[in-house]
Order: structure tokens, then sequence, then C-alpha cells
């Protein structure tokens, strides 16, 4: 059994719920989805993923652009410079870390486009007391685990921390080592790394994550698609013990 299965065996019957106001969400913490009206340019899906690296120099990537795997890539905030780039990269979403109301010209772009935003607004590690909610941090890993919604990209103002913590947990999910985690998180947030950003993702939970992910349209990637079948197993068999408890109790 590997680690993804321990996981969702030896904890599934111990995740704690998050603590929450009255909107339902973590403090400090924003959520939104845009959908567009009607594209005037209708996205596409692609058989291959972009190369970044096969653009023409006039074309100019956002600030710290890598892609993160096949239809999933990162960088800071995109400006009017990049959107000739972006197009190219014929993205069907776009999921941003910002708490601020999202750019005007931005949303524009993105409507003329057919580019759906996903906005999970979180304020990020900072000491003494502000933190990045793990609830939110789920939520968005969700969301780019599904395929639907590829190709993606992730930014935050940078494209360093908050974006970093993401993508290192998606690390997580895809069952990279915490060095190899730990070396991409530093290699985009120098030469100010954050010690709180590294212990966030060393400590963060998988396990909600992979009982809320649709696994009718997962991504392929081999990790994920090896215990897709275990875990959903698990979790309907998981949902029939506590509708039998729910019929148990009716019935008392």
């Amino acid at each position: 059994m590997n680690t993804l299965e321990e996981n969702v065996t030896r904890g599934a019957d111990q995740l704690q719920p998050q603590h929450h106001d009255e909107s339902g969400l973590s403090p400090l913490v924003s959520v939104s989805i845009m959908t567009p009206p009607i594209p005037s340019v209708p996205s596409k899906v692609f058989d291959e993923p972009i190369n970044p690296g096969e653009f023409p120099d006039d074309m100019h990537p956002p600030e710290n652009f890598a892609m993160v795997c096949p239809y999933i890539y990162r960088s800071g905030m995109p400006k009017k410079r990049n959107y000739p780039f972006l197009k190219k990269l014929k993205l069907k979403s776009i999921l941003t870390l910002i708490l601020e109301e999202y750019p005007q010209q931005n949303q524009i772009f993105l409507s003329h486009n057919g580019i759906r935003l996903f906005q999970f607004g979180v304020a990020g590690n900072k000491e003494p007391f502000a933190d990045i909610p793990e609830d939110v941090m789920c939520e968005a890993l969700v969301t780019l685990m599904d395929r639907r919604n590829h190709p993606i990209l992730i930014h935050c103002n940078k494209g360093k921390h908050r974006t970093g913590c993401l993508v290192g947990c998606l690390r997580k999910l895809q069952e990279w080592s915490n060095t190899s985690i730990f070396d991409e998180y530093r290699r985009y947030s120098a030469p100010k790394s954050r010690s709180m950003d590294q212990q966030f993702i060393e400590l963060f939970d998988v396990r909600p994550v992979l009982h809320k992910i649709d696994y009718c349209h997962l991504p392929d990637w081999p990790t994920i698609s090896d215990i897709a079948p275990f875990v959903k197993r698990h979790c309907i068999e998981q949902s029939r013990d506590n509708n039998g408890e729910d019929e148990a109790d009716t019935s008392r």
C-alpha cells in the first residue's frame, strides 16, 4: 500500500472540522468564481501541452512564469504586455490567490478570451499572525485536480510565496519528496524564502483533498491515477457506513 493509500485508510475517520466564521470560510479569505459570458474567442482543448520555450522573443511571459506539469502553469500577476503570450497558452482557467479585487483590465481580457477565473484569496504566511487557511488551499487543489479546468494558470502577485505553497501542496499529491518540494519552492521564492511556507507545506494534510476531488475528471498523472480507484472505493464505502449509522439512529 503506498503513502496516499495509507493516509486515506489511517486518517479517514480522524479528519477534524475547520473553524469557520459565519460565512463558512476561514478568516482573511476571499473566494469567488467568475464565469465569463459567451466568449469572443472560444477556448480549445489540446492534445499536447504548450512548451513556453517555443514562443517568439517579442512575446513576454509574466514574472516568474513556468510550467508546473502538463496543462498547469504558474506565474506572478499577468500584465497587459503578457496578454499575447497568455493567448498562446489557450488557457481555460486562471486561479488567483490574491485577496484584492481582480484588476479590471485582466477581467476584460478573461472575458474576451473565454477564460474562467477562480479566486481563492489568502493573506499568505506572515509572522506573527497571518497564515494560509488549509480549507481554502484544499478547495484550490480540488480545482487544479479537475482536468476540465485545464489548461490553467496559477498566480499571486509575484508568483513566489502563495503560489509556491499551492504548488508545494500539489507536489505532495504527486508524491514528491519534501527535499524536492522545498528545492522547487526556494527556486521561485528566492531571495526571500519563508520558513513558515515550507512548514505549511510539510504539515499540509492531503486527505481532505482526496475525499473531495472528482475522480471522473482527474488529470492523467500516474501517481494520482494509480490511487484513484482505491480512494473512490474507500469514499463510497465510508459514505455507505455513515448512511447505515444514520438509519440505525433513526430506527431507535
